[in-house]
């Protein structure tokens, strides 16, 4: 019941909350990053994230450091935290925890099938998965030639299962079908998502519709202006967007049948909360179109830390904490390629 959650939260999700809030104070702040985007080389990057929360994953990697040390020493610290929330929740918020982890698995298979069709090593790839997205059959991945084997020798048996109801074909798999593949798995899976958290009622509800409602509406545009000049049809197009969201469904119609991306934007500016991440973009331009949504979802995902007695605080101290990682390996790369000028250009500031 809404408004009661008070009485009962603090039985099983005190303790966790305590916890993610105290993790949540020891992300970046924008003085950490100026210092960050003053670094000339890899090293400095690691003595600056030596006095932070990084530290003592960063403090045993030899000189020359790399960018993917660095990501991969972040990602592992975010790792450890989530499965220490994980091993201390009980039901619903462990479930809830891992639905956390699917678009991880969805990324790892779309990885992990399309290197096996340009003949990749599948050890070289299992290395490039996330790690919150691992699950014990992903290495027999690389057998599956279509999507119908795929679903019967590997994912039958992973959370995923469900969500290939819809893209299961005879078709070979190749680059386009993959995508769609994707998209269709992602469809499923936020579908699912905010059903379980529809049931979840109170301020998990509430919060957690307007986060995951923004994350369907991006989706629906980035599809768009990526099928954009192919051969993916109007009606194929509208199948790949999510059933709920602020622009389901007048927008999704209006989307399906774009064009370019100045139609995307005029479609967009008629639902004010977008109108705002447009007006950024120059016209014709959709270069910076990430970095505007990611500023969007940054402070979306902030504000969420402002109720308690709610689940939605786990779900954006780990998209917070993701996005802090991109930014790292933004600098980073930025640093050791020597491209000092560029290094503001896709920080997205968390605080």
């Amino acid at each position: 019941m809404y408004g009661f959650e008070a009485m009962t939260f603090n039985i099983h999700g005190g303790y966790l909350e305590a916890i993610v809030r105290g993790y949540r104070s020891g992300l970046l702040t924008a003085a950490d990053y100026n210092n960050l985007c003053q670094c000339e080389t890899l090293d400095d990057i690691k003595m600056h994230l030596s006095a932070t929360e990084y530290g003592p994953y960063l403090q045993n990697e030899p000189s020359p450091l790399h960018t993917t040390t660095i990501v991969e020493k972040c990602t592992l610290k975010l790792v450890d935290e989530y499965k220490h929330m994980l091993t201390q929740a009980t039901e619903p918020l462990s479930t809830f925890l891992e639905y956390i982890t699917y678009g991880h698995m969805i990324d790892n298979v779309v990885l992990i099938v399309t290197g096996t069709l340009h003949e990749r090593d599948v050890q070289e790839l299992l290395e490039k998965c996330h790690p919150l997205g691992m699950f014990d059959s992903i290495a027999t991945l690389a057998v599956a030639q279509n999507m119908r084997e795929l679903y019967r020798l590997v994912l039958v048996d992973t959370p995923l299962a469900p969500y290939f109801s819809e893209c299961i074909t005879s078709e070979d798999l190749d680059d386009m079908n993959i995508e769609i593949m994707r998209n269709t798995l992602y469809k499923a899976y936020l579908e699912d998502f905010y059903r379980f958290c529809q049931k979840l009622c109170g301020a998990t509800a509430e919060i957690m519709s307007d986060l995951l409602a923004f994350e369907a509406d991006r989706r629906a545009v980035n599809i768009t202006i990526n099928s954009i000049g192919t051969e993916l049809t109007r009606e194929d197009r509208k199948k790949l967007y999510s059933n709920f969201g602020l622009l389901y469904p007048y927008g999704h119609e209006e989307l399906a049948v774009c064009e370019d991306i100045d139609q995307v934007r005029s479609a967009m500016e008629k639902y004010p909360p977008y109108q705002s991440i447009f007006s950024k973009l120059s016209y014709g331009e959709s270069q910076l179109l990430d970095k505007a949504f990611y500023e969007e979802e940054v402070k979306r995902l902030c504000l969420a830390f402002e109720q308690q007695f709610h689940y939605a605080v786990f779900f954006a101290y780990m998209r917070l904490r993701e996005q802090e990682i991109r930014n790292l390996m933004w600098i980073s790369e930025c640093v050791a390629q020597n491209q000092k000028t560029r290094v503001h250009d896709s920080v997205v500031f968390i605080f």
